[in-house]
């Protein structure tokens, strides 16, 4: 068309040098996956030759970069001065009016192939860099929304040259020591999707925190994606199961979405009009803050053009890439389209060898809390900063704490301990600038800025889960770095024991073989926090204030309460077997003991009182009887709609304290009774070998059972006759007790004679090396230890393989 426009269709990823990562991405997409279903809207590119005209008129060029040549970065109120002084310089000179021709040509065209007389365009950057995959440039330029006509297209053209200019784009450079000679600025020019009529967000083919890449996280709000990006609401969280997308699934009608969050989403951005103010924010109503803003069927046709994306870049790079990639929902036709996509520039560029990892000391007086960004540990004096202008004051290692940070201070963020917003999500710009300086990061505190004082000293710890806390007072806190990769494999399958769904994904990366034991006993505490069968009968119960409490609780779904309990079981469960997919996940289902239950949230009128819970109301026992088989159904009705309705096959199931192949029996027939039978669909059923009467009846359980995980914390209980509740005898405790080990070594015999596979899942292992020696010697199938020790047990396990191993040729060589 002329030598200042290029449309995307013409475009490819060799064009980067003079149309950007942005533009290359879009153009290489509009050939490639625009013909196999992935809608984006059309466009074309102001080239970064247009950018070269503009600055070597009256030689701008020169001052530029002798301005920035004498600039000291880490000076904030210098380096404000000067940006603003380049952008001035910029906008003053505008664009030549050859390429501002062709601006308005360009624009007429795609007018005309919208069928619209003046089309309203959305005007984004697109910076060029020769190593441009190793940074992200999201962000650190100007987006202009919404624009109308052919002057206000040139003006926001002019803008958007100058934006190459922003503080927080030259701190940014400085600090990834790009040269800003050699750094130029193509212009995306795309039709605008109606997204302020319906929903837009921001897509990653990766979990954000940990680096997962077994799942894809979908971020969605009403309106257009800028409130998204820029941290001003929180929004919608689907995770998506990656490995059970692109038609790999059998069954169609799974639908493999491991999460569901809703948002607050306070506000969306629309439509204003045009000229100088385009878009405006307009409060959401409480009504449509609590529900979701798009559908499942949006999120699983998001997902896969995500998948569909990454796969192409992956292939195209030659390495697994992951991305990032923005899109919007139009309103007025209700169809989907990618906007814009880019490598992610976090995790996919951390070394594969080396796992950091930091432990918290610890603990005082939580004074806030929010969504943790990142894994990491701070500390340091508050620092709050209510607005841009107050940026100047902020000292290195202080806690940077505000309302929501705004790219503009990019760069006081990489020199803060940490931060501490009100608002934002975990994909919003601020939560991707922190990860990518390596700064944590907690988000949606909702109150940060009021309960926490200036220059109060305080811990950020983002170190424990989904969850951030600030912390009163400087904690101990250490790192912790490990090169895992370079460990062997050891023959004895190593797995983790899990409880807790937020630790899933990061704990997924750590070399074992699944897990070994998830207890659904902290989901059920922490997630539901109701007592299943106050759920399951919940008209019935006469606690008053209790059943005040769970009908606030359950806020619109109080007319199906079962069905709560069901779905916020099936969220925690969900999120660690889609962690580890195809990785066999054995879940052992609720072995709270009375009293435990009776804590619960109406629990008390369903529980009976026990002198001894720990060998009473218990396990197996409970499930086949009407004190609590309705709480019971809950859990199983759980479990099969992860298996069938999510697809997660590689759920196992677990039964404990099973006191007779009898009592399995009946266990077996009320599972049944719910949907969940052995060998249907592949299902494996597992029973605990904690008591007795399951290592001397291995052969009988082995019957009706599909293999042995022995709990060595009951199995010392029962075996030395020591309530492990007790604090008056805990020194009689001891798994190390000779009688323990012999009974050990019978239940892995016992299991090996019924031709079952047993593993250990009980605390014995993380706590006692001599122990997972015994137990390699013994031949057992596997070990499940707790994620701190997995390390060092497969070193241990590896060492007793090889005096195995050694033991096992020199009697080869005496039988010779």
């Amino acid at each position: 068309m002329g030598k200042f426009i290029k449309w995307f269709e013409e475009i490819s990823i060799k064009d980067v040098p003079s149309v950007g990562g942005k533009n290359a991405s879009l153009g290489e997409m509009f050939q490639i996956l625009v013909p196999q279903g992935i809608r984006i809207p059309p466009g074309f590119a102001v080239t970064a030759d247009a950018f070269s005209a503009l600055i070597l008129q009256s030689q701008i060029s020169d001052k530029i970069y002798s301005l920035l040549s004498r600039l000291d970065p880490k000076d904030t109120g210098e380096l404000a001065k000067v940006g603003h002084e380049i952008r001035t310089l910029i906008r003053s000179t505008g664009v030549p009016e050859e390429v501002a021709n062709e601006i308005r040509e360009a624009y007429a065209q795609l007018c005309l192939r919208s069928g619209a007389e003046e089309l309203d365009v959305a005007v984004r950057s697109s910076a060029t860099a020769e190593d441009l995959p190793d940074a992200s440039f999201a962000g650190q330029q100007e987006t202009f929304l919404n624009i109308r006509g052919p002057e206000d297209l040139i003006v926001a053209c002019t803008n958007c040259f100058a934006s190459l200019f922003t503080d927080r784009a030259i701190s940014y450079r400085s600090t990834k020591r790009f040269e800003h000679s050699k750094v130029r600025l193509s212009i995306c020019v795309q039709q605008m999707v109606r997204s302020d009529l319906a929903a837009s967000g921001v897509i990653f083919t990766l979990d954000t925190e940990s680096g997962a890449r077994n799942v894809i996280l979908v971020n969605s709000s009403y309106g257009l994606g800028e409130n998204v990006v820029g941290g001003r609401v929180d929004p919608d969280e689907f995770f998506v199961l990656k490995p059970l997308l692109g038609g790999q699934l059998k069954d169609a009608a799974t639908v493999p979405i491991l999460r569901r969050k809703a948002g607050l989403k306070q506000v969306k951005m629309v439509y204003s009009g045009h000229g100088s103010r385009t878009t405006k924010n307009i409060e959401v109503s409480r009504a449509d803050q609590e529900k979701l803003s798009i559908s499942d069927a949006d999120v699983i046709q998001l997902a896969e053009w995500a998948l569909a994306i990454e796969r192409y870049y992956s292939k195209l790079n030659g390495h697994d890439t992951p991305m990032d990639i923005e899109w919007g929902k139009d309103g007025r036709t209700g169809d989907l389209f990618i906007l814009q996509a880019r490598p992610e520039t976090v995790h996919s560029l951390e070394s594969d060898l080396q796992q950091s990892s930091f432990v918290l000391n610890e603990r005082s007086k939580v004074l806030a809390a929010g969504r943790a960004i990142g894994a990491r540990i701070g500390a340091g004096p508050v620092r709050i900063i209510k607005d841009v202008s107050e940026l100047d004051q902020f000292k290195n290692g202080e806690i940077l704490v505000a309302d929501m940070t705004d790219p503009d201070w990019e760069p006081v963020m990489k020199k803060a301990s940490a931060i501490v917003t009100n608002r934002g999500g975990r994909t919003c710009h601020a939560a991707i600038v922190s990860r990518e300086h390596g700064v944590p990061c907690i988000v949606g505190t909702g109150d940060a800025t009021e309960v926490l004082k200036e220059a109060q000293v305080v811990t950020v710890s983002c170190a424990e889960g989904d969850e951030g806390f600030v912390y009163e007072g400087h904690l101990s806190f250490k790192e912790e770095k490990v090169n895992w990769r370079s460990l062997g494999k050891p023959r004895t399958k190593i797995m983790v024991n899990l409880g807790n769904p937020a630790q899933a994904l990061k704990t997924s990366l750590l070399p074992v073989d699944g897990v070994g034991l998830a207890r659904i006993e902290f989901i059920i505490s922490e997630y539901v926090k109701i007592h299943p069968m106050a759920l399951a009968h919940l008209k019935d119960l006469n606690d008053t204030e209790a059943k005040e409490r769970i009908e606030k609780i359950l806020g619109p779904q109080k007319t199906n309460p079962a069905q709560y309990f069901i779905d916020r079981l099936s969220e925690g469960v969900g999120l660690i077997a889609g962690a580890f997919f195809p990785r066999p996940v054995i879940v052992r289902f609720s072995d709270f003991k009375t009293n435990e239950y009776a804590s619960l949230l109406g629990g008390k009128q369903f529980e009976p009182t026990e002198e001894n819970p720990m060998i009473g109301f218990r396990g197996a026992s409970r499930y086949y009887d009407p004190l609590y088989r309705d709480g019971f159904a809950l859990e199983c009705k759980a479990i099969k709609h992860l298996r069938e309705n999510v697809g997660l096959r590689n759920i196992k199931v677990m039964i404990p304290f099973c006191r007779s192949p009898e009592e399995g029996e009946k266990v077996l027939a009320e599972m049944k009774s719910h949907g969940l039978v052995r060998g249907e669909n592949g299902l494996e059923i597992y029973v605990m070998s904690e008591l007795p009467s399951n290592v001397l009846r291995a052969e009988d359980f082995g019957k009706i059972f599909d293999g042995f995980s022995i709990g060595s914390n009951d199995l010392t209980q029962m075996v030395l006759g020591v309530d492990r509740d007790s604090s008056v005898i805990s020194h009689l405790f001891n798994e190390r007790d000779p009688a323990v080990l012999k009974m050990l070594e019978m239940a892995i015999k016992g299991a090996k004679k019924s031709n079952r596979p047993i593993g250990i899942c009980g605390q014995a292992p993380s706590d006692y090396p001599e122990i997972s020696k015994l137990l390699v010697q013994a031949d057992i199938s596997s070990i499940s230890v707790t994620p701190d020790a997995v390390l060092k047990t497969i070193h241990v396990v590896l060492d007793a393989e090889k005096i195995c191993s050694a033991v096992s040729d020199q009697q080869l060589r005496s039988n010779l």
